[in-house]
């Protein structure tokens, strides 16, 4: 069982980042009905397990059981969507454990440290610019009065995606459903941030100086995504081109430059085309011993231009479709899988049966689009 809620750190205004987050704790906090930690106690009690995680685009809850626990799953999920009460000494407990975790998992981190950099300039003027934990000034200006004003606006039905994958029949489902999630009243669509892509921002290069042996380089290019591009074979060209730099040993940028000039000791490249924003196409890389970053990025960039000059051969699309046609079946071998699959998709506004058509739309894409593709947007 996943509820997934359209709201993440995209939407927090200047001065409140990482406020989706933050809430996303207190979920677990308490309610009108259960104590604080009640509710991780009675998952555990029936043998499941439970966790959440908070994007850029949206806060994301699961829960998950042998299938006859769904009632439970389903009754817990509604008394913390309506039910959330925002303690002052929870509040203020569990901030200093986010802000412990903003230093281990970033500030503690060069790499980490150094993304959150890159990615303030990656999509200026965007929700996307600061990172998902929040600043740090931010996260000690959130009070629990602001932390319910985000909780009773977007934790509500009209904003949620509800997703079920297991052992269970459908009519069954929705009975439950509707007998606990009926009764909570929904407040109307709430503010969203925009999902049109903004203008080109021009060349924005960034040199970040922390005390590491390696150095590595980032590269991004502003690309559209699935729910804002004007031709939707693009998507899936942008999608084809990721997979013949990226995805194995016989991709161009590893066998090119890992294996064959040994420019680089770790190269990769992919694009993130289902936010609800601009989306990115990104290339990092760590150079070998010697290598110097300007000489990594040129390495790179002739790559790039070979690509836009000459189209991929047969075998290498190939050898990304049936990477792809793996990959979607490995993932559906879980129950989560699925579920991540169906919910990611629908809660950006798109439909969940794009997840059926992937294989087949990246079939029809050709050489020619995949080159032509590298030359508008990279």
């Amino acid at each position: 069982v996943m509820v997934w809620y359209k709201v993440g750190s995209i939407d927090e205004p200047a001065g409140e980042t990482g406020i989706s987050h933050v809430l996303e704790h207190m979920m677990f906090k308490g309610t009108k009905h259960l104590k604080p930690g009640e509710f991780s106690r009675i998952v555990s009690q029936f043998g499941g397990g439970e966790n959440a995680f908070t994007s850029y685009d949206y806060t994301a809850y699961y829960q998950s059981y042998a299938a006859n626990r769904l009632p439970l799953a389903l009754q817990l999920e509604a008394e913390r969507m309506h039910n959330l009460v925002i303690d002052p000494k929870e509040f203020a407990s569990e901030l200093k454990v986010v802000e412990e975790e903003r230093r281990m998992r970033v500030l503690d981190q060069p790499d980490a440290y150094a993304w959150e950099r890159f990615a303030a300039v990656a999509r200026p003027g965007t929700g996307y610019a600061h990172p998902t934990i929040g600043w740090l000034d931010d996260l000690n200006a959130i009070t629990p009065a602001k932390l319910t004003h985000w909780y009773q606006q977007y934790y509500q039905p009209g904003n949620a995606t509800l997703v079920i994958v297991g052992d269970v029949k459908r009519a069954y489902v929705k009975a439950l459903v509707h007998k606990y999630f009926a009764g909570i009243a929904g407040q109307g669509e709430p503010w969203h941030a925009t999902g049109a892509p903004h203008p080109a921002p021009g060349a924005r290069p960034i040199t970040l100086r922390v005390p590491v042996k390696v150095p590595s380089l980032y590269m991004d290019y502003n690309v559209p995504t699935l729910g804002n591009i004007k031709d939707k074979r693009d998507f899936y060209a942008l999608a084809m081109l990721g997979g013949v730099l990226d995805g194995g040993s016989s991709a161009r940028l590893e066998s090119r430059l890992v294996r064959g000039q040994k420019i680089a000791a770790g190269v990769s490249a992919g694009y993130s085309g289902t936010s609800r924003g601009g989306g990115l196409f990104t290339l990092t890389a760590t150079p070998n011993p010697g290598i110097t970053l300007d000489a990594l990025r040129d390495a790179l960039q002739k790559q790039i231009d070979d690509l836009k000059q000459t189209p991929p051969t047969a075998d290498e699309m190939q050898r990304v479709r049936a990477q792809v046609l793996a990959s979607d079946v490995y993932a559906k071998d879980s129950d989560f899988g699925q579920a991540m699959a169906l919910g990611r998709l629908l809660v950006v506004g798109l439909p969940w049966q794009l997840d059926d058509t992937f294989a087949s739309e990246l079939a029809k894409v050709t050489p020619a689009e995949v080159s032509e593709a590298a030359r508008r947007w990279l």
